[in-house]
């Protein structure tokens, strides 16, 4: 969680600065007072305990009472939490703290989405690293709350050889071969294939899983076919709600949705001082 402190200190430097003139030319002295958070629309909750950090680096005396917890799914108009403290502290936080919940719990409610449409089908929805640079890790954990799977965090923690990859090695099997020459056997091997022809290589090269990119879902169910189970096969590449159904159809295991995390709208989610004391 180091890294998201950080994340934290840098939106709340950005945003207060020097002060906060508006907060401070108001409220002139202490007044403590309680806030709800309010969810405008239906959503699928994460960043709950992300939106306490947030006012805890600001005041550590600050409470958040949660009627919701991350992964809870949320009906239009429920209090997801009240925050009790300093109101000028609560005011000074609002825009950080709800900047990281209302993104996050975008994430997830979009993620839930894909989820449902596929739920009568042997399939899991990955995400990628089509990330916001510095967020990976939180957007991630996005996806999980919504009832995703992670595919590798980075380009350090697992094997996957790309297009580009293939190129420079001349070809899926020698660009195979080199990676089972400088890597542990523990890392299963991925590799991306755009037709039926690679699809093959990649079998000939006792890799674990392959990648079907942005194939038609009648190429995708001719590759399906080929492999017959003998390793884990991924769908990637233009994949959004209209279609992830018709993917799953095809019989894949896995489907990567860029889209979780690249394209989320931030959900509507407000908070309202409603009492001074």
């Amino acid at each position: 969680m180091f890294e998201t402190d950080k994340l934290i200190e840098i939106a709340l430097r950005e945003d207060i600065g020097d002060g906060d003139i508006t907060t401070s030319s108001i409220v002139s002295t202490p007044l403590d007072a309680t806030a709800h958070l309010v969810a405008k629309e239906g959503l699928i909750l994460a960043g709950i305990d992300i939106f306490h950090r947030v006012y805890k680096k600001l005041d550590a005396d600050l409470e958040l009472i949660k009627h919701f917890e991350d992964g809870d799914e949320v009906s239009q108009g429920s209090i997801i939490g009240e925050i009790s403290g300093e109101v000028a502290v609560i005011l000074k936080g609002e825009r950080i703290a709800l900047n990281f919940l209302q993104r996050l719990s975008g994430i997830a409610t979009l993620t839930h989405k894909f989820v449902m449409k596929v739920k009568s089908y042997p399939v899991k929805i990955l995400d990628t690293r089509k990330t916001t640079p510095g967020w990976r890790a939180l957007e991630k954990y996005a996806v999980k709350m919504g009832g995703g799977e992670n595919h590798r965090f980075g380009l350090f923690d697992a094997v996957l050889i790309k297009d580009n990859h293939i190129s420079a090695a001349g070809g899926i099997g020698e660009a195979v071969r080199r990676v089972k020459d400088n890597v542990p056997h523990s890392f299963k091997i991925e590799v991306e294939t755009s037709n039926l022809q690679e699809v093959k290589e990649a079998l000939d090269s006792g890799v674990s899983t392959i990648m079907l990119d942005n194939m038609s879902t009648e190429m995708m169910k001719e590759a399906v076919a080929v492999v017959n189970k003998r390793v884990l096969v991924e769908a990637s590449g233009n994949t959004g709600l209209d279609n992830i159904e018709e993917i799953a159809a095809a019989g894949v295991d896995f489907i990567s949705v860029g889209a979780l995390t690249h394209s989320a709208k931030a959900v509507d989610i407000s908070l309202k001082v409603v009492e001074n004391t």
